[in-house]
């Protein structure tokens, strides 16, 4: 027989809720997420300007980066930079990402 607190719930409610803080996830506990698709991207780097000079961007026009060669670029999970990494040639006419860093989280 089950201990009774005063809401009529036994001690399964405080099992299940210290589950649940605890935050000890398992596999098949994560399974209805694995389908969600999520946008990956690799910034190589940024820059600004003014849409005036922008507007007079034409065909061959090269746009200066903040970053230089041989640094790490920004690789960002639904707009959100979760590593970086380098850049690496798959094949002769593909480019791939290795992740060099995970970047914690501030929140």
């Amino acid at each position: 027989m089950l201990d009774k607190d005063e809401d009529g719930f036994g001690m399964e409610r405080e099992q299940v809720l210290k589950e649940e803080i605890s935050g000890d996830k398992t596999p098949n506990d994560l399974q209805a997420i694995y389908d969600i698709p999520v946008t990956v991207s690799a910034v190589l780097g940024r820059a600004t300007m003014p849409i005036n000079q922008l507007l007079k961007l034409g065909r061959g026009a090269v746009v200066e980066l903040d970053r230089k060669i041989g640094d790490p670029i920004d690789i960002l999970v639904n707009n959100r930079l979760i590593a970086r990494g380098e850049v690496v040639m798959v094949d002769e006419t593909r480019l791939g990402v290795t992740m060099t860093e995970i970047v914690k989280s501030e929140n």
